[in-house]
This record gives C-alpha cells, sequence and structure tokens, in this order.
C-alpha cells in the first residue's frame, strides 16, 4: 500500500468527555476530508467509562468512594464493556479513514492488537490475543484494552489504553471489561522497572506508522482547521 501522511497529536493529559468531543469534531472533519488520518496520543484524567446500563453495573465502588478518589463515570459510544482511564495510561485514539484499509472491521481490530503487540515486544515482553476477548493480553492478564466504534463514511473512532504504569487499584472497583475470571498488568509490573511514558508514545507512533503505512507528522491543537 502507497504511504499517506498521518498526523500525530500528542496531549498530555485531558478530560474524557473533552477527549470524547475533540474525536467527533475530528471524523466530522476526516469525513470531510478537511484533515489527515490523525493518531492521537493522551493520558485521561481518572475516570471509568461504559456505553449502556448494563455495563455501567460492573462498576463496583459506591460514588462516595469515586469521588473522594477523584474519578468520574463517563459514557461513551465504543464497544466493550466497563474500562478505567488515568494517569500512566496511554490511551491511543486512532480517526482513520477505513475505506483505505479495506473496509474491514475486524482486520483493523487486529491490527491495532499487532502494533500493541509489536511496541510490547520492544521492551521484551511476550503478548498475544485472546480469541474471546479483545485487547492485548499476557497470560491471564490484560495489559491493554481495546474499543472502538466507526461512523458514516467509514471513519474510526476510539482505539486502545495500554498500561504503563496507573494506579492498579482502581481496577479493583470495576469488573474491567466485563471480565471476571481474568485480571490486569501493566508494562511497569512485567518489567519490574518503570518505564517512561514518553518513549512508550514514540514506539506507538513507529509501529503505527507501519502498521498502516502511514508517514506521521507531529501537529498540535493550533495546526487543526478550527483553531
Amino acid at each position: 500500500m502507497e504511504k499517506c501522511e498521518s498526523w500525530v497529536l500528542d496531549i498530555d493529559r485531558i478530560g474524557y468527555n473533552e477527549a470524547f468531543d475533540l474525536q467527533k469534531k475530528l471524523v466530522d472533519a476526516r469525513s470531510r476530508d478537511e484533515i489527515k488520518d490523525t493518531f492521537i496520543l493522551l493520558q485521561h484524567l481518572p475516570v471509568f467509562t461504559a456505553n449502556r446500563e448494563s455495563t455501567f453495573k460492573n462498576i463496583l465502588a459506591p460514588q462516595e468512594l469515586l469521588a473522594e478518589q477523584g474519578i468520574e463515570v463517563c459514557k461513551t459510544d465504543r464497544g466493550g464493556d466497563v474500562t478505567y482511564h488515568g494517569p500512566g495510561q496511554i490511551t491511543g485514539y486512532i480517526i482513520l479513514d477505513l475505506k483505505r484499509h479495506g473496509k474491514d472491521l475486524h482486520a483493523y481490530i487486529r491490527n491495532v492488537e499487532q502494533l500493541l503487540i509489536d511496541t510490547l515486544a520492544e521492551y521484551g515482553i511476550a503478548s498475544g490475543r485472546d480469541p474471546k476477548h479483545p485487547g492485548v493480553w499476557i497470560g491471564n492478564e490484560k495489559i491493554a484494552a481495546i474499543g472502538i466504534a466507526v461512523k458514516s463514511g467509514w471513519i474510526t473512532m476510539h482505539g486502545f489504553a495500554l498500561n504503563v504504569h496507573p494506579n492498579m487499584n482502581h481496577y479493583k472497583m470495576i469488573i474491567a471489561c466485563g471480565i471476571v475470571d481474568k485480571g490486569v498488568t501493566c508494562m511497569n509490573a512485567v518489567l519490574g522497572r518503570e518505564v517512561d511514558i514518553n518513549e512508550v508514545k514514540q514506539r506507538l507512533v513507529k509501529q503505527y506508522a507501519l502498521i498502516f503505512s502511514a508517514e506521521t507528522k507531529a501537529i498540535t491543537m493550533e495546526d487543526l482547521p478550527w483553531s
């Protein structure tokens, strides 16, 4: 496949709803061909997200404890069950025109999983897929969650959440991804050392470029057409 330009937007920390609104604006702009495919990398403020009433029931902690811990609860429209986002975790949102990639949703999910598997391999971490559950796994523990949506015009949004060194105690407040018989882990725990988030971001961008045949270009919020 011929390489095409893809933007990379690196944001430090941002609230979930603010990022959700940004994604929707980018999807609309991409559908009108006003922007390039855009790979967003960020850290969220602590938040649990789910997409329907049945999945919100997998938040186990009472509202008082969530407020005490500074954890927000937000509704989303991606696939999957309840998910945690927070500092120390890299969330990657991919605004991509899937018409260039075969209009194949299952292949796209496998590609997102692969860019994570290949990034982790650069750290000597052997990870893989679970045939029943999307995401990236190390044995019986999930290290990266995946939840996506595709809008009209075959434009993707949402993406993945890779645990580098988040507050793992926050996962005890939910049934992560609605899976009761498996655990979660992070890069720090697997490697037994501190991992630099900015370095992981750089490696994710490299693997994204390889997987999606992209020539990446770093941009800022000021480069977006409505800024």
